[in-house]
């Protein structure tokens, strides 16, 4: 049997047993973040976790804790060293229409400082959360997510997006409302893949497909 048999046959555990990684992420407090930093020391990878100051305890166990701005790659570049992965997950929570300032603000800035760092730092992979899009709704909170994707795009790093439009879990579950619509829409060919592309994901699903 060949080694790439080998290694197809490993679980997700096992094989990051055998090749660990040294991962960087940011928004570690956060919704995906706590959940995905748990899963990831639970799979035996090194995680840099990014808090800011007065935070700290808020981070899962297991993890080395960096304090900084999320905002500011000075605060927290140099920590960034070593990493093989970085992952980018700061965002405004509960985004709304309303929030298009913060948008700019918090999610581009701390996407660019991010991928600053991971440049600077010789970074291989560059994890990045977007949104699904095009969509009818949240056109400001979709135009910044795109434009940071085209600034990863230039920077030729190389990336993986992610773009879900919802991640059902803890306080997050009153889009469970909505499945029968989503059904519906599933079933008529003219909306069909819109309600694909605009489907509900949950935090599970989200921290296995990140990890």
């Amino acid at each position: 049997m060949t080694q790439p048999a080998l290694v197809a046959r490993l679980s997700p555990e096992k094989l990051a047993l055998a090749h660990p990684r040294n991962v960087f992420v940011t928004g570690s407090t956060g919704f995906i973040g706590r959940a995905l930093i748990a899963l990831l020391v639970r799979r035996g990878h090194r995680v840099r976790a990014l808090v800011r100051h007065g935070s700290e305890q808020k981070a899962p166990d297991g993890c080395e804790i960096i304090v900084g701005d999320p905002r500011d790659a000075s605060s927290f570049g140099a920590s960034v060293a070593g990493a093989d992965t970085f992952v980018q997950l700061v965002g405004v929570t509960h985004p709304n229409p309303a929030k298009a300032a913060e948008f700019r603000a918090i999610d581009f800035g701390s996407a660019m400082a991010g991928l600053s760092a991971a440049k600077d730092a010789g970074v291989k992979h560059f994890v990045y959360v977007s949104v699904a899009h095009p969509a009818p709704v949240m056109k400001f909170y979709i135009a910044v997510r795109a434009e940071v994707e085209q600034k990863i795009r230039e920077s030729g790093i190389n990336a993986t997006f992610l773009r879900p439009w919802y991640v059902l879990g803890p306080g997050r579950w009153w889009p469970y409302l909505l499945l029968p619509m989503y059904w519906l829409f599933g079933i008529i060919p003219s909306t069909r893949e819109s309600a694909q592309r605009l489907g509900l994901v949950t935090r599970e699903q989200m921290t296995e497909a990140l990890a």
